[in-house]
């Protein structure tokens, strides 16, 4: 059966590099995305160049019926396999004393509520042999201080939601396991307000440089493979040594 995979967040970055990676490895792909028409359009015409079906589906995954609109499109393709949560926000860098509440539940929607939504979707729809990938983030267990505090606290909560679903979901053989990146180079720092931020941490992180999306999208990968059918409740650090 070829795996039919669903990524949100699938038109960009680390969502980007996962679809290119799972479509060698032969995946059909349903990539759920917010905006941009143009870059999810090009994406989903080089996936298809690989000979998989893809199609890219737009999704707000805060609003619980544009997820199941999602999952629905992915169905079309054949049986779910496979999910990863990436869908995700970051808010303007600064102290904690001066985050803005709605930046604070902007942050909470999508990060969280939104991979809830997915996961539930997912959970409902798939069998025997599928798995779950959250993207969470080194960040869970740094904290943030002075960047982002309500972003950390946000992962540490996905690592608790892959720790607890991976224990739920593990008799109906259903794996779910969590990938954590450092800096990685994608455009996630420029809405933060610092799109140099990669390259003036790489001081600071033990290899000395920042990493490349592709670079997440093999553990990714791995993770959904059959080479990891006894890794579940894992969290995968990716993040340079940080």
């Amino acid at each position: 059966m070829t795996p039919v995979t669903v990524i949100t967040g699938g038109s960009r970055g680390i969502g980007a590099a996962t679809a290119r990676r799972l479509a060698h490895a032969g995946h059909h792909l349903a990539l759920g995305y917010r905006r941009d028409h143009h870059t999810a359009d090009t994406i989903t015409a080089e996936l298809r160049a690989t000979g998989v079906r893809a199609v890219a589906v737009p999704a707000d995954t805060r609003d619980p019926n544009q997820v199941t609109a999602l999952f629905d499109a992915a169905a079309q393709l054949g049986p779910i396999t496979g999910l990863v949560n990436n869908a995700g926000i970051t808010s303007p860098i600064g102290p904690f004393t001066d985050l803005d509440p709605d930046d604070l539940r902007h942050v909470v929607d999508v990060n969280l509520i939104g991979y809830i939504l997915c996961a539930q979707q997912a959970a409902r729809r798939m069998t025997h042999g599928a798995a779950i990938v959250n993207i969470s983030s080194a960040a869970a267990t740094l904290g943030s201080p002075g960047e982002y505090v309500h972003y950390a606290a946000v992962k540490a909560a996905t690592d608790a939601l892959t720790i607890g679903l991976a224990k739920e979901l593990a008799p109906h053989g259903i794996r779910v396991n969590a990938v954590a990146p450092g800096i990685i180079r994608t455009d996630i720092h420029a809405l933060s307000g610092q799109p140099d931020r990669p390259d003036r941490a790489a001081s600071r992180i033990p290899l000395g440089r920042p990493g490349e999306p592709d670079e997440v999208a093999a553990a990714i990968a791995w993770l959904l493979s059959p080479d990891a059918s006894y890794t579940t409740g894992a969290i995968l650090r990716v993040g340079g040594g940080l």
